[in-house]
This record gives structure tokens, sequence and C-alpha cells, in this order.
């Protein structure tokens, strides 16, 4: 009944936009990661994360980053070129004093280098912050 619609609709992947039939292509994953966050996407999607190693494009990429990872403008650009034409980046960075965090201007620069536009930041569970990142919709005047 309307309970179970009242649940999915709360949902965590729900909530970040996360739809049935989805491809997610997963990057980054470690034990650190929200399982949580991970389980309610794969439930909303229908199907299991694709991992590093898929071949074909995703309609979103969930990128968990840390500060030790690399160079975050790299792992973006990459991230791109793994997309479906306006697909999207969910970039998963730790939280402000946990181990790893990024700060939200070097997340900023990084997006805006990889030639891409940061919609907005939310938190998802108790040690991540994630920021939704898309490519341009076509260009503009």
């Amino acid at each position: 009944m309307s309970a179970t619609a009242d649940h999915a609709e709360t949902s965590l992947a729900v909530r970040l936009g996360f739809q049935p039939g989805q491809v997610v292509q997963e990057i980054g994953y470690d034990d650190d990661v929200d399982h949580d966050l991970r389980e309610s996407i794969e439930e909303t999607i229908g199907s299991e994360l694709v991992d590093e190693d898929y071949d074909d494009v995703a309609d979103v990429v969930l990128l968990w980053f840390r500060d030790e990872d690399g160079d975050l403008t790299d792992a973006l650009v990459d991230a791109i070129g793994l997309l479906e034409e306006g697909g999207l980046i969910r970039l998963l960075t730790p939280k402000t004093g946990r181990d790893g965090y990024i700060e939200p201007s070097d997340i900023n620069d990084a997006a805006q280098t990889a030639g891409l536009s940061q919609a907005k930041s939310v938190s998802v569970g108790k040690d991540w912050n994630d920021t939704k990142l898309q490519t341009p919709k076509g260009s503009k005047r």
C-alpha cells in the first residue's frame, strides 16, 4: 500500500535522484564507503553497481574520493569518459574532520577545470558528503 510507496520516496537514493534501470558505475570503492548508501542505490536502480572494469557507458558515476586518492581534476575527467551523454557524477568525499577531507573550494575548482557544473552538495550518512556534478547541456552563448 502507501507505506511502501512512502518508504521508497524517502530512501536516500531516491532523494539523490537515482532511478530504476540506471547503470551506476562505482569508482574508488574501499572499506570506508557508506554501505547503507550503496544498498539504497542498488535497491532503487534494481541491480548491482558496476565496477571500474565495466566496459560500456554509465548513467551515473559514483566516485568515492579522498584527499590522498590523487588529483581530483584527473579523476573527474576520467569519470566523464565513462558517462552516457547527459550523465551525472555523484562525487562522494569525507565530511569535515574525517580522514581524506577535501575543501569545498578544491572540489569547485576541480569541477570547473574538468568542465562540470556543480549542482549541490548534501550530507549522505555520518562520514560522507555527496556533490552532484553534471556535464554542460549543450553549448550556451
